[in-house]
């Protein structure tokens, strides 16, 4: 019988876009045919490694990503490259959360598997937007703070659940909206309808993220909100920027007190 954490380790391991995509399809289609019929694997999982990545784009730090305006043709390109990297970098975090974590309920793996193929589907949508502005994805540099966090918590289910749908892909609920109105207002509909696919579907997934870290918690006899405040002042601070999309985040399974948390680290960070 295959194994779903085969699959999930061949998708990551996967070092071009086709790749990844035409096996991220092929294993979420065969998860939906029920062709893992058993999510028991006694095995350990390999420790965390950079996933399979084409030679481009080079990754640099943050803070050497030059700025660029959405004003020319180029700088729209390099923003929907950004965000296309985003995506891509989002099936590898999904399919390290089916390959990583084990002895969850199905419908763990049903959530994230369903979370890949979406991701996928968002970078091919990109992607070909990219291509309309005569690049492709690898054109222009770009960084790996996703991965980086997905390193840092993967030792630990509860910690990844809390903190990269929770936090860094949740910035995506914070900042897309505005950006969908600055393309509007270039006249830029094709890129913008492509974020209003992506935020509708990104609410889910952060959801996800808010399910399994208070099942985690449940488990583990962990109050949440304690604990949510606990790992975004060891882990987040740099990484909190309000303002924050309150409605996105509330529908996305945040509290009022969890929002209040994460206001009052941003206030903290800018004194």
């Amino acid at each position: 019988m295959a194994s779903l954490f085969d699959a999930a380790r061949a998708c990551l391991d996967a070092d071009t876009p086709e790749a990844k995509l035409a096996l991220t399809a092929q294993a979420a289609a065969d998860f939906a045919q029920g062709m893992f019929a058993t999510l028991e694997d006694e095995r350990e999982p390999d420790p965390i490694r950079m996933p399979g990545r084409p030679p481009r784009p080079h990754l640099v730090h943050p803070r050497a990503l030059p700025r660029r305006g959405f004003g020319s043709n180029e700088g729209r390109a390099a923003f929907i490259h950004a965000v296309a990297h985003i995506e891509f970098n989002a099936i590898d975090l999904a399919w390290d959360a089916v390959y990583r974590f084990r002895s969850f309920p199905a419908d763990y793996y049903r959530d994230w598997v369903g979370v890949a193929a979406d991701e996928a589907r968002h970078f091919a949508m990109l992607r070909k937007r990219l291509q309309d502005f005569g690049h492709d994805y690898g054109d222009f540099d770009a960084h790996n703070g996703l991965w980086e966090m997905a390193e840092k918590t993967a030792h630990d289910a509860l910690a990844r659940m809390a903190l990269v749908p929770r936090v860094l892909e949740a910035r995506g609920l914070d900042v897309t909206p505005a950006m969908i109105d600055k393309l509007r207002a270039l006249g830029d509909d094709a890129t913008a309808d492509i974020l209003v696919v992506i935020l509708r579907e990104e609410v889910a997934h952060v959801a996800a993220g808010s399910r399994w870290y208070r099942w985690c918690c449940e488990v583990h006899d962990i109050e949440p909100r304690a604990m949510f405040r606990d790992l975004l002042a060891e882990y987040a601070r740099p990484v909190l920027h309000g303002p924050f999309n309150l409605a996105a985040r509330r529908a996305a399974g945040f509290d009022d007190e969890e929002l209040a948390s994460l206001q009052q680290l941003d206030a903290e960070s800018k004194r």
